[in-house]
């Protein structure tokens, strides 16, 4: 989705983060990475504490729950940018996705139960920081932490998702990055996220419904995104291409638990699976996509139509 190179925008949400120490957390949350389920074994691509327990989850998305207290010791800076710099500048790009985010999840929260909406904040940073959940790195995909409410990226991300594991990349898949993570908050809003057990794994088990329903969402903002106005009335993204939209399914069979498993060399074991698989995923991000954030609801399915 390209952006309106006359529109201008100023997120509520987004934060790009300088500085070193980071969070001191004094107790732990739980975190949620959004690839595949096998931490320790790929490259620790993901590894983050989940109620204590050492998990392992990969690429794009995360979530967790828990409340900590910690001090910051970072500077974060917002920033507004025009349409313009967006397609061309990846922290402009989030800005505006989330941007038409905070828009579109104001008027669509209720719709999927969530009563009292507010947004999440995003963190953009380079290297290394850290949040309420624990450490993040570049060597840690994008997540959402419950405990500070707020989406973590390192934007040196995407190149590892397209070298190691065959993602075309691309403007609308960065962005569909951080609509699933946007997608965890709704579902942290809804009380989802404290409901599933985070050691609930296998082909239909309630972690692979969880981040199959965040894709999904992501999907049913795709397909209103276009719609989202800046403050002086311009549209903010085009409509996407087939293209871009073929970009996006790229991002999202890459990060599907089988993909994953036969990129590290292993066999395909689906009990393990905490994410789904790459064929499930496009289906709910194109649910989504398709039908709208209302059927999105990957728990009232059974397991042999995830």
């Amino acid at each position: 989705m390209a952006f309106n190179d006359n529109s201008s925008f100023d997120s509520r949400s987004v934060r790009r983060r300088s500085g070193g120490g980071g969070f001191r957390p004094s107790g732990r949350g739980a975190a949620i990475g959004g690839g595949g389920g096998l931490l320790l074994l790929i490259i620790g691509f993901l590894s983050v504490q989940y109620l204590g327990v050492d998990v392992t989850q990969l690429l794009n998305g995360g979530a967790s729950y828990g409340s900590n207290s910690y001090q910051p010791a970072y500077q974060d800076e917002d920033f507004s940018c025009t349409g313009a710099e967006a397609n061309s500048n990846q922290d402009c790009r989030f800005e505006g996705a989330a941007y038409t985010l905070e828009q579109y999840w104001a008027k669509s929260a209720a719709q999927v139960g969530v009563e009292s909406y507010h947004d999440p904040k995003t963190i953009l940073y380079n290297g290394s920081t850290s949040s309420a959940c624990g450490a993040a790195s570049n060597a840690v995909g994008p997540f959402y932490c419950s405990a500070d409410e707020s989406i973590y990226i390192d934007g040196n991300f995407f190149e590892i998702l397209k070298q190691r594991y065959g993602a075309q990349g691309g403007p609308l898949a960065e962005m569909y990055v951080l609509a699933h993570e946007w997608g965890h908050h709704i579902q942290h809003l809804q009380g989802v996220l404290r409901q599933v057990d985070h050691r609930d794994v296998g082909p239909d088990s309630g972690m692979v419904r969880l981040e199959l329903q965040a894709d999904c969402y992501a999907g049913a903002w795709m397909g209103e995104a276009s719609q989202v106005e800046d403050a002086s009335g311009n549209r903010v993204l085009y409509p996407p291409t087939e293209a871009e939209l073929l970009q996006t399914v790229s991002a999202a069979q890459a990060v599907g638990d089988d993909n994953i498993q036969q990129q590290s060399g292993m066999s395909v074991e689906p009990e393990t699976f905490s994410h789904g698989s790459s064929e499930q995923r496009v289906r709910w991000l194109m649910r989504g996509y398709e039908n709208g954030a209302t059927s999105c609801d990957t728990f009232a399915v059974a397991g042999n139509q995830l």
